[in-house]
């Protein structure tokens, strides 16, 4: 994709604290910058959800940011 000219993810899906948190640090080691939307993903313990979105944006945004989709979906307007 970066041979494309993408180098921003938008990241949706389902598990946080595994495959979203997963998907996350191997696209940042890879060079993108990502942004998970925290309405569009999800985890069966909520409390585990809030664990996986947490480490995603820690110290400053380390592997990522975390944003709502309606914040998206405003800008894109």
């Amino acid at each position: 994709m970066q041979n494309r000219g993408i180098g921003q993810l938008i990241v949706t899906g389902v598990t946080t604290e595994v495959c979203v948190n997963t998907t996350v640090r191997e696209a940042n080691d890879r060079g993108y910058d990502c942004l998970v939307l925290e309405d569009c993903v999800g985890s069966y313990l909520p409390d585990m959800h809030e664990a996986g979105l947490k480490m995603i944006k820690e110290q400053g945004g380390i592997f990522g940011w975390v944003s709502h989709s309606d914040r998206v979906l405003a800008a894109l307007a």
